[in-house]
């Protein structure tokens, strides 16, 4: 039998180190590794002895497109050990913040890292020259939603006014009514988004997959709801481990996550789309539906116009939040220490991040638990993977090559902040 191998030395559009490996022996796949060799990074031992205050601050360093996801799914998780209730308009500040984050990072991943795979192209800088202004308003919605961050969360990368609580400090109300009306733009900007992420040719390729996702009562999830699923699943977020499990695997230093008794499933976009859509603002869902865009979805290259729906929500939401807004007295409830555990998730713009500590009666640390997006979406590409190859095993080398790559891209991975390296081996 012949063998033959593929190897792309950089991936410059997934965050962090890892690869994939192919093997295909007599026309079928045998074996397939989503291979993730950065080096782990300890976080969770980080935070043990350390105060419940220093949380937020220490696990938003874990990552520099979604801080505000780690700050909130630690804020939320010590509230819930404290019997906190956070309500009313500092509720609202924090819901302007994720639509921060969603905003520069969906901004992000639909023009810079995503759409040149739909191209063609091996970068933003050759989108550019082919679709300029495309570039040019991808630029200026990223921007937006960092001024977002800055403005209510105090930085633009790991921002610091975020607090056990509420903030530590407010917002003035001109800068946020000046942020509202450059908002206007945005919106408009992110409908046109969806309207042409609608037309990019998506590879044919679906498969059944178990969505899993925060759902609210009244809310397009961002930090509140329940955990619920495609499959019937309805949990709170206190019984996450009672039903999920991280388990090693030799080739990737990061956790794999199943659904206990039943494997793979699958967080992000076109999860929160395909069991939120009613949660949609009415903008939002018939920009959608005008592009025929509504669930059941299950082709994941469509991940990007999911993404481009949830980025005309999260600037139709910010522009609903400054415009209802009224200054609270105080920018923080009082916090009372009580031993004990607490749980949070939120949704991050890459998926359900779910967070768990125990707090001694001095309010230190002693256990912690994260579990990010990319851990639970891993077993969920490696099945992706698998049948995309075993479905166009006839396709040339070249082009599965790229078709991998886009596949994994699909998700967004975050495997880390550092450099984007991949290794691909194809064998066959």
């Amino acid at each position: 039998m012949s063998s033959r191998t593929v190897s792309v030395d950089v991936l410059a559009r997934v965050e962090g180190e890892g690869g994939i490996s192919v093997k295909v022996k007599n026309g079928s796949v045998e074996d397939v590794k989503f291979r993730i060799y950065e080096p782990p990074r300890f976080f969770e031992a980080f935070l043990r002895g350390r105060q419940y205050t220093e949380a937020p601050d220490i696990t938003a360093r874990i990552c520099g497109i979604c801080p505000v996801a780690y700050q909130m799914s630690s804020i939320h998780a010590m509230e819930n050990a404290f019997h906190i209730v956070v309500d009313g308009q500092l509720r609202e500040l924090r819901r302007l913040l994720y639509c921060g984050e969603w905003i520069e990072s969906h901004a992000l991943h639909i023009y810079m890292l995503h759409a040149p795979d739909f191209f063609k192209v091996d970068d933003v800088f050759q989108l550019a020259k082919v679709a300029p202004e495309v570039v040019k308003n991808a630029l200026k919605l990223k921007k937006l939603g960092n001024e977002i961050v800055t403005l209510v969360g105090g930085r633009e990368i790991h921002p610091i006014n975020t607090r056990i609580g509420g903030f530590y400090s407010l917002p003035p109300l001109p800068a946020l009514k000046e942020l509202g009306e450059k908002l206007q733009w945005a919106r408009d900007a992110a409908l046109e988004t969806v309207k042409w992420t609608a037309t990019l040719p998506l590879p044919a390729f679906e498969r059944e997959y178990e969505y899993v996702a925060l759902r609210h009562p009244s809310e397009y999830p961002f930090n509140e709801g329940r955990l619920v699923s495609t499959r019937g699943l309805d949990i709170a977020v206190s019984e996450y481990e009672f039903h999920f499990q991280e388990e090693h695997v030799q080739h990737a230093n990061a956790l794999h996550s199943r659904m206990k008794g039943r494997g793979e499933y699958t967080v992000g976009p076109l999860a929160r789309f395909n069991l939120n859509f009613d949660r949609l603002s009415p903008l939002a869902r018939k920009a959608a539906e005008d592009v025929h865009f509504v669930p059941p979805v299950n082709n994941p290259f469509a991940s990007i116009v999911a993404r481009a729906v949830e980025l005309l929500y999260a600037c139709d939401e910010a522009i609903r939040i400054i415009d209802n807004y009224t200054p609270p007295k105080r920018p923080s409830v009082d916090v009372k220490v009580v031993p004990g555990l607490g749980f949070g998730c939120t949704e991050a713009p890459r998926g359900i991040l779910y967070h768990r500590y125990r707090i001694a009666e001095d309010g230190s640390i002693t256990d912690a638990k994260l579990v990010p997006p990319t851990s639970q979406n891993q077993a969920s590409i490696e099945k992706d993977l698998r049948n995309f190859v075993t479905e166009n095993l006839a396709m040339g080398r070249e082009e599965l090559v790229l078709r991998c790559e886009h596949a994994v891209r699909n998700y967004d991975p975050c495997i880390s902040c550092a450099t984007h390296m991949v290794d691909l081996q194809f064998e066959e």
